[in-house]
């Protein structure tokens, strides 16, 4: 009796994630990590608001989701002033990206992005057979240019690029952002992952037409709304590429729950204003205690700020894994010259508290042993 086969795609791929999750090594070290600022989730948490509608839809979870997510479609399209044509909702930008590279980019396709941008996008390319074209950071900011470039030299069907960005935390401002759209080759789409745009600044915000026919802007409630878990993702486009969406997606992919708290989330803006103050708070409380520790911390539009260890990579990864034998969980860029960098989630100030205990240790104990 023969075996079933894969494909030889699906044989070509590694058996792998982008990510090890934090949970993954609390079970390898076989103990919790005290504070957890590696993730880039809202430690601050979801509204109260949150957390009763979903309790809420929690007791209604024998039914399915509406396959249709119209009240949370609606909401999100009155929320933005565009139609609720224009608006489509997914498991996560990580789901919406799976589905567009799905829709634009077939095996052999070329598809661009940044070496060391946000690898799960890289994930869905492999894993349809698309072929991945990669341009260096500049200046620690991803290069429109360079990326445009590719994208004529190589004929590519999409381009990624995250706005602010991760794993940097850096932005560009919409005057690049408008110059790059007028820019695009023919032909090419550009995903513009807008994850963190909640904690940007007014400049780093492009105003584009909805109705344009080759930009797809991606949004989460899983960073300044505290609802990583909840997996609740969101892309604006023209009504043509909204709608190609239903071809492909899974129409049971969201659950009651998540539909119910990310109403509630959106409903209540003051809790939102006030997790950006936080967030705001606690960016600077990072800077403050890198630059107490000889290390210099880059300017952040995001939820996190990178910080430049002053050496190569390996020097870095050992701070890190320090951090992590001394209980709290951070993670760093992948990729050189970024990865000579360390990234921490903004969190409450007793979070933040330990991090500040654990960081001097965990640079003694490389400096000593180099």
């Amino acid at each position: 009796m023969s075996k079933p086969r894969l494909t030889p795609l699906a044989k070509s791929l590694p058996a792998s994630v982008p990510f090890v999750g934090p949970e993954a090594q609390e079970r390898a070290l076989g103990a919790p990590f005290d504070v957890r600022l590696g993730a880039n989730e809202s430690v601050f948490g979801p509204s109260p608001r949150v957390i009763e509608a979903m309790s809420k839809a929690a007791g209604e979870t024998w039914m399915y989701g509406d396959p249709e997510n119209h009240d949370l479609i609606q909401a999100l399209a009155a929320h933005h002033e565009v139609s609720p044509k224009n608006v489509m909702v997914g498991e996560g930008i990580d789901g919406l990206l799976g589905y567009t590279v799905r829709l634009f980019a077939g095996p052999g396709d070329a598809v661009v992005t940044s070496e060391g941008a946000y690898p799960t996008f890289n994930y869905h390319v492999a894993g349809y057979g698309a072929e991945l074209h990669k341009v260096p950071y500049k200046d620690d900011h991803e290069d429109p240019d360079a990326l445009l470039a590719k994208a004529r030299e190589t004929g590519a069907k999409l381009i990624y690029l995250a706005n602010p960005d991760n794993p940097m935390g850096t932005w560009l401002s919409r005057d690049v952002i408008h110059r790059m759209i007028a820019d695009l080759p023919e032909g090419a789409l550009l995903i513009l992952d807008e994850a963190y745009l909640d904690t940007a600044p007014d400049g780093a915000i492009p105003e584009i037409s909805v109705d344009t026919p080759n930009i797809l802007r991606m949004r989460t409630f899983s960073k300044a709304y505290g609802m990583a878990g909840a997996r609740v993702g969101y892309v604006i486009g023209s009504e043509e590429n909204i709608t190609a969406f239903n071809k492909v997606r899974n129409h049971f992919g969201m659950n009651r729950v998540s539909q119910a708290g990310a109403l509630a989330a959106l409903a209540d803006q003051a809790y939102l204003k006030d997790v950006l103050a936080r967030i705001a708070d606690a960016r600077e409380r990072i800077a403050e205690i890198a630059r107490e520790n000889g290390l210099e911390p880059l300017t952040s539009a995001t939820n996190f700020v990178t910080i430049d260890c002053g050496s190569e990579g390996d020097f870095a990864r050992e701070v890190l894994a320090n951090l992590i034998d001394l209980g709290v969980f951070v993670r760093m860029p992948f990729v050189a010259p970024q990865d000579r960098c360390i990234r921490i989630s903004c969190g409450p100030p007793e979070h933040l508290a330990v991090f500040a205990n654990a960081l001097p240790k965990a640079l003694e104990k490389v400096r000593t042993q180099s």
